[in-house]
């Protein structure tokens, strides 16, 4: 009985961390000595690593993507072994594999002429490896190439991420952003507003020569194919844009009695939303989540669709979670859309003639950027607060502006971090994760006002001095209580501190007989406001020098001169402790 194979469908590669190597690379390096001596010589035959072998079927441990190296031990005895190389070169194609090299000596001479011919039949890349070349020279060969390819591709990532930070201070930063994105990948970069509309995009259309102008026009020069071509890319990128917008910035649903046809390139009907369009054979469409790499694509049929309102009909199944990005191909364009994280429904979408293991990385930068520039501005809370900031410039009281940023009672936050100075970006992270966007950044310390019903909680490598509760006409004494706040914080060692807000035994005597006390018991350090500071820290620290040293910043030794000047200034023992209760009421009121 014929003995016969159930051949599988050919798998896709699992793709490595790592950037393919081309196969002609491999064949340029002149220390191996390889050959092609059959198969095709497509320049983006890729490997992704080197395997060695000598089973007679190989398909059981290959990934795919694999240079397999054999010195044919496997090869049988006789004289006609065609059907075993057809069967061999057939089995390793099913597997994925992307070349087969065969080793010269100790146990052939030559390359076998039926291999030869199996794998020009069979359109697999054959090499022919020289006997003074190793199979581990082969492969160290290729994690070299790989090495230089990680490394190449990390630097051109570098480089496009300090290219789209310069291009978002410019003056016209949304248009250089997309500029650069679009010229970093080598194709057309588009911003969707809200409504599914282009806001703006730059680069050569879908289909350009890569000579052409990177502007949004074709070229006069164009056929009505390519013009076509180009619009029916752009229309399937617009539409891909819906799959990632939020559910809840979305326009109406279409109404299904509305049986009006929508051709390609032209803006739907009002009240209706841009749908999916029907791709040709061979294209995907694949949601990524925010990875360093996009996920090997899905097939048509599992082509995500936009998520369900929630009006859905009880008993439907639950909506699968919104994806922030997706991938998509029409004809030869690669289309790649990202939703803006500031949630306004802001989407970036991207067509390019080629996909770059790096290219997903420079988008999400871009994406980040974008929505840092757009989601601020074209919100109501930025208008509120750019209102707010030009009321105080013009000379509004605090008291009439706060209404702008929301009712209620504010905390003011102090922070400082624990390893290195605060930046811009360090700082609008802390905000964001006190829940308020008002920031301000100002030497080495991180001011916050948030709203009173926002509990600050002790933030990773940062220390807080947290303020009372307090309206807006006491926003200063509450930045002067976090800062108080936070240099016992610091002093203590503690993540977080909270200034004190019960009653004391101070708001026992009638204010304006405190305050007249403490400036009678305090006028000897009157216009020396670093004694009084410094007094004021060490009563706070129950008299140590090393912690009052951390708070101030300063060495303990000017902390103990500055005790000794203003026990001589005010003539008082400040060992006493009835001293001492007596100058810390008074620097409370002072």
């Amino acid at each position: 009985m014929e003995e016969t194979h159930i051949m599988p469908e050919t798998i896709t590669p699992a793709v490595p961390p790592t950037p393919p190597v081309t196969l002609s690379a491999l064949l340029a390096r002149e220390d191996l000595g390889l050959r092609q001596i059959a198969g095709p010589t497509d320049p983006g035959i890729v490997i992704h690593w080197a395997h060695t072998s000598e089973m007679a079927d190989p398909y059981p441990y290959l990934l795919g993507g694999e240079l397999l190296l054999t010195a044919g031990v496997h090869i049988p005895d006789g004289p006609d072994v065609s059907a075993y190389f057809d069967d061999y070169v057939s089995r390793i194609v099913a597997a994925g594999g992307a070349a087969l090299g065969f080793g010269l000596a100790p146990v052939h001479d030559t390359v076998p002429p039926a291999l030869v011919a199996a794998c020009e039949s069979r359109r697999l890349p054959l090499l022919e490896v020289p006997p003074q070349t190793t199979f581990s020279g082969v492969a160290r060969a290729v994690w070299q190439l790989m090495a230089q390819a990680r490394l190449a591709e990390l630097r051109r990532v570098t480089e496009a991420q300090q290219s789209l930070a310069a291009a978002a201070a410019r003056q016209d930063p949304v248009p250089s952003v997309l500029r650069q994105l679009a010229q970093r990948l080598g194709g057309r970069a588009v911003l969707y507003g809200p409504d599914g509309t282009e806001v703006a995009g730059a680069g050569r259309e879908p289909g350009a020569s890569p000579g052409a102008s990177r502007e949004p026009a074709v070229g006069a020069g164009a056929s009505r194919e390519q013009v076509e071509g180009a619009g029916a890319a752009l229309a399937a990128l617009a539409a891909l844009a819906e799959v990632v917008r939020p559910a809840a910035r979305t326009t109406t649903p279409p109404d299904p009695t509305d049986r009006r046809p929508h051709t390609p390139g032209t803006p739907p009907a009002p009240g209706t939303r841009h749908q999916p369009p029907t791709t040709p054979p061979g294209t995907r469409l694949t949601p990524v989540t925010s990875s360093a790499r996009p996920q090997p694509a899905a097939t048509p049929s599992a082509r995500p669709q936009p998520p369900p309102t929630p009006s859905a009909a009880p008993g439907a199944p639950p909506p699968r979670p919104q994806p922030s990005s997706a991938t998509d191909a029409f004809g030869d364009t690669h289309l790649a859309v990202y939703a803006l994280g500031a949630g306004e429904g802001f989407v970036l979408g991207v067509a390019t003639p080629r996909r770059e293991p790096g290219d997903h990385t420079i988008a999400s930068v871009a994406a980040v950027l974008l929505t840092l520039l757009t989601g601020e501005h074209q919100s109501g809370a930025g208008a509120a607060r750019s209102s707010a900031l030009v009321r105080l410039l013009l000379g509004a009281p605090p008291g009439e502006v706060a209404p702008l940023l929301g009712a209620g009672r504010w905390l003011v936050v102090h922070a400082r971090p624990e390893a290195q100075a605060p930046d811009p970006v360090a700082a609008s992270a802390l905000g964001a994760a006190l829940g308020s966007p008002l920031v301000d950044l100002g030497g080495d310390v991180v001011r916050v006002l948030v709203p009173a019903d926002r509990e600050p909680a002790p933030q990773p490598g940062w220390t807080l001095g947290v303020s009372s509760p307090a309206e807006p006409h006491e926003w200063p004494a509450a930045d002067t209580q976090a800062a108080r706040a936070l240099a016992r914080a610091r002093a203590t060692r503690a993540p977080l501190l909270r200034h004190a807000a019960r009653p004391a035994l101070a708001d026992l005597v009638p204010p304006a007989d405190a305050e007249t006390h403490a400036r009678s018991l305090l006028a000897p350090l009157s216009g020396q406001p670093a004694l009084a500071e410094t007094l004021r820290s060490w009563l706070s620290l129950h008299g140590s020098w090393d912690r009052t040293a951390v708070a101030l910043g300063v060495h303990r030794n000017t902390v103990r001169q500055r005790i000794a000047r203003c026990a001589g200034l005010l003539g008082a023992d400040l060992d006493d402790p009835d001293v001492r209760m007596e100058l810390w009421f008074a620097l409370r009121r002072g």
